[in-house]
């Protein structure tokens, strides 16, 4: 690592091997030259007149940048160190890179004026504000601040009762009245206007190299999969790359656990958003052995023996098993890491399984009390313990003083400094763009007990490079899509969006095809399809790519469609309530497959053969199926890449769009009543007259 990291400064920014973003120690310098004391002999005397104070940034800085906005020394020390919702590091030389504040907005300068009034009522002693010295403390000042605090270099702090009941007064009035820490601009324009720019998306030995320096000796990894495309958004041989601990075999004297360089580190699967598989819980239950079986093939040759006993299949919008996660990962403790790809949905669900509000039993009285007889030469200062800031810490050994948090920058950390534990913090934000998160989250619990870190999501593909700007945000599936089944006939084709396109290769069959997408299809003849999705002719249907993006459409592969899927597709034929035949008798067969597309969802395909038109049908759709000749389509997409195949899912069969019978009720009608009462006085009456 060390090697990759004086190649890249070697080389200069623009060639950096390594994520800038991901790396805040490269601008350990510059946070030296604010933090450390002006009178360093390892640094230049200070300047005088009026700084510009610079944070380690967390992405690469374009040389045509806008014009540099100036924070004050004060401005800068009351600014959390990291933006809450993105995690990308306080800075103030790009207002469109994640990070900046904008000082004029109004929850800014609340929060600003807050950590002010706080400051001015508790570290100067109750004086007045137009005493000399008395205010923030700048960094510049900060020698004398901590000559002023202490008794004696050599000596312990002692504080009496009363100043303690005093500073504790003030801390709960300062948390109470702070309002909570604000995002940067590139949140606030995420959360309010949609808009904004990706980050420089990671790669896998960045994720490696992160969790490399864990604080921790027991880290569990949760690898969090999409539903929507399940399982492409799985990151192939990940044990590997992070020399996590092996899968369990199937073996029963398979261990357990195992240390690995003195730490212990486990995987589990999470598979999320799955209210987009199925409307009900119990529906999406009935689907984790096909879930479990899906994720066996895509594991390949690694999967086969394997127990899968560590997937989860969890829903962040109903809540569903995520409060079963939530307590594993509080009786976990330790390092919790959330590795996924971009778009998969890992700050939604680190905000529903974090243990929020579990330290409220925790005597705070004790914990101080044993602050202060095991500190030396640390002095407390409870007004910098709210969210995103640290305290202040007053060696009295000779040297230059840093902040706790620049000692994690300087030791080449490609961590940021852990916020203050806080009942309930500020969650990361959830946004469509890919690559919101911009820096690792890192969101400590049960005093100590371990942290939940969310980490920058890798590369999915970047299809939305291939659509208009006004539609990137309808390739993510934010709900259940009620696929409608459209029918393919013998020289058609079906339009996904005017994105991809599925042509079968039989001249003779007709498909079924469902699109669980979040955007339009359209089925027509295979000349006008072909020209409407290279863009070699104008047509009325609508689609969501980009203009140009016609030149790089290419064929992605011939797909089988070689799963059987009889039993489940026959209706009455197979069904257990109705004639209940077996599958092996009847003539024909139903095969299917998914076709799965990158990021957005899966088209479910079915065609109906005979059973003599497939070679060797005396193997009949065995378990090998070898040398039968399966029906296939073709399916073209941008560069060829983004598509995907598993076996069916069936959804259809489950949420589908179905239409509405001709007669809704299912049993007979109730009879009509009318003129019946009148009839039977009638009969009455006639029977008296008789009699």
């Amino acid at each position: 690592m060390k090697k990759v990291l004086n190649t890249a400064r070697k080389a200069g920014p623009e060639t950096w091997l390594v994520p800038r973003f991901l790396c805040p120690a490269f601008a350990r310098s510059s946070v030296l030259r604010v933090f450390q004391r002006p009178g360093a002999s390892s640094l230049k005397p200070a300047p005088t007149g009026p700084k510009t104070f610079y944070r380690c940034l967390h992405v690469q800085v374009n040389k045509n940048s806008p014009e540099i906005h100036p924070l004050t020394s004060t401005q800068l020390a009351l600014l959390p160190w990291t933006c809450p919702g993105c995690g990308a590091y306080t800075q103030i030389q790009n207002s469109e890179d994640a990070g900046f504040y904008t000082t004029s907005r109004k929850a800014v300068k609340a929060f600003i004026s807050a950590r002010r009034r706080a400051l001015n009522g508790n570290t100067t002693g109750g004086a007045g504000k137009n005493e000399p010295g008395v205010g923030i403390p700048d960094f510049e000042n900060l020698t004398e601040l901590e000559e002023s605090s202490m008794e004696n270099e050599n000596s312990e702090i002692q504080a009496p009762d009363e100043a303690l009941q005093d500073l504790d007064t003030a801390s709960e009035t300062a948390t109470s009245k702070t309002p909570s820490t604000p995002v940067c601009d590139r949140c606030h324009h995420l959360l309010y206007h949609q808009t904004g720019t990706s980050i420089i998306h990671p790669t896998v030995q960045s994720i490696e190299d992160i969790i490399a320096d864990s604080p921790y000796k027991y880290n569990h990894i949760y690898h969090i999969l999409d539903a929507a495309d399940f399982p492409l958004s799985l990151i192939p041989q990940l044990h590997h790359h992070l020399s996590l601990m092996p899968q369990r075999s199937q073996n029963r004297r398979a261990k357990t656990s195992k240390f690995y360089h003195g730490r212990k580190s486990e995987m589990s699967f999470i598979i999320t958003r799955s209210d987009l598989l199925a409307p009900l819980k119990e529906q999406v239950d009935s689907l984790m052995p096909y879930l479990v079986q899906v994720l066996r093939d895509a594991l390949g040759s690694s999967g086969k023996d394997v127990r899968l006993g560590n997937v989860r299949c969890v829903s962040s919008e109903r809540g569903w098993w995520t409060k079963q996660l939530k307590e594993d990962i509080w009786n976990r403790g330790g390092g919790g890491w959330m590795v996924g790809k971009v778009n998969v949905g890992k700050s939604s669900l680190f905000e529903t399984v974090f243990p929020k509000g579990r330290n409220a039993d925790i005597d705070f009285g004790a914990l101080r009390q044993e602050t202060i007889e095991t500190s030396s030469g640390a002095m407390y200062h409870p007004d910098l313990h709210s969210q995103g800031s640290r305290p202040l810490n007053i060696s009295n050994q000779q040297g230059p003083a840093l902040r706790d948090d620049v000692k994690d920058l300087q030791n080449e950390s490609l961590l940021p400094p852990v916020p203050e534990e806080v009942p309930y913090p500020v969650m990361p934000i959830v946004s469509a763009l890919p690559g919101t998160t911009a820096s690792p989250i890192r969101l400590p619990f049960g005093r100590g007990k371990g942290e939940l870190i969310d980490l920058p999501g890798l590369d999915r593909g970047g299809l939305e490079r291939f659509v208009s700007d006004k539609h990137k945000l309808d390739l993510v599936m934010r709900q259940r899509v009620k696929a409608e089944q459209y029918v393919i006939r013998p020289g058609q084709s079906i339009l996904i969006g005017g994105l991809i396109r599925i042509t079968p290769l039989a001249s003779d069959t007709m498909l079924l095809a469902c699109p669980f997408v979040p955007f339009d299809s359209h089925v027509t003849n295979t000349e006008k399809a072909i020209a409407v999705h290279t863009q070699t002719a104008t047509s009325g249907l609508s689609s969501i790519t980009e203009e140009g993006a016609g030149e790089k459409m290419a064929s992605a592969g011939k797909f089988q469609l070689k799963w059987d899927v009889t039993k489940q597709r026959a209706g009455p034929l197979t069904a257990s309530t109705a004639v209940g035949l077996k599958p092996q008798i009847l003539p024909f067969a139903v095969l299917s497959a998914d076709i799965l597309i990158e990021g957005c969802g899966w088209v479910e395909v079915a065609v109906q053969v005979r059973k003599k038109a497939l070679q060797n049908s005396g193997d009949a759709l065995g378990a090998a199926g070898a040398g039968m000749e399966f029906p296939s389509v073709e399916v073209f997409s941008p560069e060829g890449k983004h598509i995907g195949i598993r076996r069916p899912m069936n959804a259809w069969l489950t949420g589908g769009h179905h239409k509405a019978k001709a007669r809704p009720g299912h049993a007979r009608p109730r009879r009509s009543m009318k003129g019946v009462k009148k009839n039977l006085k009638k009969l009455a009456r006639a029977a008296l007259v008789g009699g």
